[in-house]
This record gives structure tokens, C-alpha cells and sequence, in this order.
């Protein structure tokens, strides 16, 4: 599977918490993630990330971009619920998300819940739709 991460400022703490928790269910998909927040993942949980531009910088229009050529399985984007600043680029990573039935997460909770379906293989019939 492919699974891009992101996270705001103060949650990249948290998502490099939860790769590290996550780390041998990780280790076995494709990850992509925005450039610090990949870059502080590798170093605390030394996994094989795919690096792409800051997320100010572009790195989210990346994500954008793999969600609407249907490439990617999973996302997973830490919010601060009090940051509103990236509000229009969530709102386009959901509606495309939404569109192409690709899982989303945007807090800690539900990660854990599609990383154990992940686990069990539920996502499956995601190698069925995806176009490559």
C-alpha cells in the first residue's frame, strides 16, 4: 500500500510517536511524506520514507496530486485543530479523499483504527481500484 503522512508543526512529535508504535505494520508499505515531517519520522523510527517538498512549499499540492491519480491508499494528516491556516489545502486533500475512497486520517485515533485494518489486510480492495 501507499501511505503519505503529514503533520502540522506541533504534531509531528505525535505522528513520529505513532510510526515508531506502528513501525513493523509501516515497514511493509510505501511511505511518502511532506519534508520535515518525513525527515523526523526516518530519524526516530528509521523507516523508508520518500521525501516531497514542505508542506508550505508545495508538499501538500504533492499529496493532492497522487489523492487525484489515485496512487496513494492511506493518508494520515496530524492537524492542530487550532491551526486554520492550512484549511483550504485539507479541504482539498478531504474532497479528493472522499472522491477516490481513500482512507483519511486526520488525528491519532483514527490512524490507530486504519492502521490495525491495515494490519488485517482490509484495505485490499484498494490494489482492485487503484489505476497505475
Amino acid at each position: 500500500m501507499y501511505i503519505a503522512l503529514m503533520a502540522h508543526d506541533n504534531k509531528k512529535e505525535l505522528m513520529a510517536q505513532f510510526c515508531i508504535a506502528y513501525k513493523s505494520i509501516l515497514a511493509q508499505h510505501n511511505l511518502c511524506a511532506t519534508s520535515r515531517t518525513g525527515k523526523t519520522i526516518a530519524e526516530a523510527a528509521g523507516l523508508d520514507v520518500r521525501l516531497l517538498l514542505s508542506g508550505t512549499l508545495g508538499g501538500r499540492e504533492q499529496v493532492a496530486a497522487q489523492v487525484a491519480f489515485n496512487e496513494l491508499d492511506l493518508v494520515m494528516f496530524f492537524l492542530d485543530p487550532k491551526n486554520f491556516s492550512y484549511s483550504e489545502d485539507l479541504q482539498q486533500i478531504s474532497q479528493m479523499c472522499d472522491e477516490y475512497s481513500i482512507p483519511f486520517a486526520t488525528n491519532v485515533a483514527t490512524a490507530e483504527v486504519l492502521i490495525h485494518g491495515l494490519e488485517r489486510g482490509d484495505f485490499a480492495w484498494r490494489d482492485i481500484i487503484r489505476r497505475r
